[in-house]
């Protein structure tokens, strides 16, 4: 991957993406050690000492690069972003009209982004309400104040704050997407994680658990390694092209391959389960008395490692038939005068390919949830506790195979040579 990066500032345009992207990112960054108006400093302390746990808090102060400790602007981090685009996906199975909107290409597409940022808005906002009086009363809980006033006025503040802060997330997300490289997205909730290896690694190596100490780096480079072997491998349909005459030339006719990955849908199904497993116990931190909720649900309990599994199985078969549809997929073969040999133009061909993706998501579906799940039940087993869990890894490495491809990709549209020769 360096020796892409290398390359890719040899190009000038490319070098623009670059350059624009990692000014977006530490935009991005530096709103997170900014705290919203009024909050009071010495109460700052004790919050990022309260949310460096396991629980559900400190998962979410994970996944905002520990903006939410610091109650600072970009406190919600993209994750209202991201749970608004999983309803409008959901919703659109459903919904025959938003259905017909996807299916109208760019402008149904537009149309549903439109919809999703709406839903963005209200959901950060319900979201900072709820945080708003969190933070409070865990201040009073603790005898120091978090707000130095809280009246209608104050909330009303630190609540436009917040919502604003993620509004700016999700258009610094979609300008990256736009005129960076790789999806934006998904890039911020890799600078997130990343931004905490520091604390991770001094976890580690001030853990007294001595056999934690040797076997952890060992079982991460594994971890490494089975992510980037699965998320490489494919299986290559041969498709064969019969001779055509177009107008007076004749087309010679060639063979070629469909790749279909075992991992179609990237790390998009672990990012989902965990904004969707991160909803119940925000509610029972939320809510008063609704205490055994949070614990219940915590990250490293055994119901949110099973409802995490299930919940990216689901995803995975989900995202996988939104982005590969077999009918379209064998009509643009026939229409192209492409067949795959031993089997029959059309349906039968469409039902091949189904055939094939469906035995391929499966091992996919359970390779993501066996990372996922894993390193959290080897942590519980072994009582140690580490920085880093497999969401968190398998989000890191996927998010920066993703962006190598998009460089590698850019290199070869160029016409520029790469490491790949």
């Amino acid at each position: 991957m360096l020796a892409t990066i290398l390359n890719s500032f040899k190009v000038a345009e490319i070098r623009k993406k670059l350059l624009f992207t990692a000014v977006i990112l530490a935009l991005y960054r530096l709103g997170s050690y900014i705290p919203v108006p009024g909050v009071s400093t010495e109460a700052l302390q004790q919050l990022e000492d309260t949310y460096a746990g396991s629980d559900i808090l400190g998962f979410l102060n994970l996944f905002t690069g520990g903006g939410l400790s610091r109650i600072a602007l970009f406190a919600l981090g993209i994750m209202p972003y991201i749970t608004a685009s999983i309803i409008l996906q959901l919703l659109t199975v459903v919904s025959p009209s938003l259905e017909k909107l996807s299916k109208e290409g760019e402008v149904g597409q537009a149309r549903i982004t439109q919809y999703t940022r709406y839903l963005t808005v209200g959901l950060s906002a319900a979201q900072a309400v709820g945080y708003v009086f969190l933070f409070r009363s865990q201040g009073n809980s603790a005898g120091s104040p978090v707000f130095e006033s809280f009246n209608l006025g104050s909330v009303l503040l630190v609540v436009l704050c917040l919502t604003a802060g993620c509004v700016l997330l999700m258009w610094m997300g979609e300008l990256i997407t736009q005129r960076g490289i790789g999806n934006g997205i998904s890039l911020m909730i890799f600078a997130s994680i990343v931004s905490g290896l520091p604390s991770g690694v001094s976890a580690w190596w001030t853990n007294p658990d001595q056999v934690f100490k040797v076997v952890m780096p060992f079982l991460a480079l594994g971890i490494i390694a089975a992510i980037v072997f699965i998320q490489e491998g494919q299986r290559r349909i041969p498709v064969q092209y019969a001779k055509r005459v177009i107008g007076r030339r004749m087309s010679s006719g060639g063979q070629t391959y469909l790749p279909l990955r075992v991992n179609m849908a990237g790390v998009i199904p672990v990012i989902f389960a965990a904004s969707i497993m991160a909803f119940p116990p925000t509610v029972g931190q939320l809510l008063p008395g609704a205490d055994g909720l949070a614990s219940f649900f915590s990250p490293n309990g055994w119901a949110y490692i099973v409802g995490e599994t299930v919940f990216i199985i689901l995803f995975t078969y989900f995202y996988t038939a939104v982005t590969f549809n077999p009918v379209d997929q064998a009509d643009n073969l026939k229409k192209y005068g492409g067949f795959i040999p031993g089997v029959r133009p059309g349906r039968p061909t469409a039902e091949f390919l189904d055939r094939i993706l469906a035995r391929l998501t499966f091992p996919g579906a359970l390779y993501l949830a066996a990372v996922a799940a894993l390193p959290t039940i080897l942590i519980n087993q072994t009582s140690a506790n580490f920085y880093f869990g497999g969401t968190s890894i398998l989000i890191v490495v996927g998010v920066a195979l993703d962006t190598m491809k998009q460089l590698e990709a850019q290199l070869m549209m160029r016409n520029y040579e790469g490491f790949l020769k």
